[in-house]
């Protein structure tokens, strides 16, 4: 989001995928570990190292469950590893939603999903932008300090105090402030919906079929009905699905069921690339 770039979860195999992609390693300065599960934890260490190995001196924060940072000390520990960089531990609160990180552009909230062990959805929301300026209807007498009164939201007054050009004349209306959610392992909560009401965009596991049901509640997972009918209740832009069982060899039955429910659907293939517009 702008020029603030998150690493959500770091599963075995994340190196690869990061130079595979051509992503900027060296521009994330936050990762994000929803739970403890290894398929979404276990390439962080190496994650560390190779920033160490490869000069990092930035800081970098790490937000995770309890339990987190002692598997990262202990590592460091027995290694005989000092970092050249400073490292940010936070803890996740895994029982209410709470924001965790906030700057004049933007806001991560973590919330609680339902899962085996503690775990955390994240939701990132822009803040309000401000109002355009309308280049055409700047009358020409405009100084540059009218400029910056004007991008501040504020009416421009002549030498007495009067008004003297309303700021809502002279500007347009913000862009869309967009939004996106990440709910990693789940099971199905209907609470949920209200969490996500109206975000742009929405990851939601779908790891078993709708046939799978009970399964999927005793294996705290969702099905791709779970996933599509918590989409519709939040009236949320778009869907994607991912975290598929291995038992299946094709997704679009996946995307097909949720379908049925939420057409905007998508599969989150490796890869791929989903923007919101503003």
């Amino acid at each position: 989001m702008g020029n603030h770039y998150f690493l959500v979860d770091c599963g075995e195999g994340t190196q690869y995928q990061i130079q595979r992609f051509g992503v900027k390693r060296s521009r994330i300065d936050h990762i994000l570990i929803s739970h403890l599960h290894g398929d979404h934890s276990l390439g962080l260490m190496g994650m560390i190292y190779s920033y160490h190995l490869s000069g990092r001196k930035k800081p970098l924060s790490i937000y995770g469950q309890r339990g987190l940072d002692e598997i990262i000390t202990t590592h460091l520990r027995w290694s005989g590893s000092r970092l050249n960089y400073k490292i940010n531990f936070h803890h996740l609160n895994p029982e209410v939603p709470e924001t965790i990180i906030s700057s004049k552009t933007l806001e991560v909230i973590s919330f609680p999903l339902i899962h085996r062990i503690p775990t955390c959805g994240f939701l990132f929301r822009e803040k309000t932008k401000p109002r355009r300026i309308n280049e055409k209807q700047i009358p020409p007498d405009f100084s540059n300090q009218d400029y910056q009164a004007l991008k501040k939201g504020k009416d421009i007054l002549d030498e007495e105090g009067n008004v003297k050009y309303r700021n809502e004349d002279l500007t347009l209306e913000p862009k869309k402030s967009r939004s996106y959610a990440f709910c990693s392992d789940t099971g199905y909560d209907p609470m949920l919906a209200e969490r996500l009401k109206a975000v742009d965009l929405v990851y939601h596991e779908a790891t078993f079929l709708k046939d799978m049901e009970k399964w999927a509640r005793k294996t705290y997972h969702a099905t791709t009905h779970d996933a599509a009918n918590t989409a519709l209740d939040a009236e949320v832009g778009r869907l994607l699905i991912g975290h598929f069982s291995a038992r299946y060899k094709e997704v679009d039955i996946f995307v097909d069921e949720c379908r049925e429910i939420f057409p905007e659907t998508y599969p989150a293939l490796e890869g791929e690339i989903f923007e919101i517009e503003e």
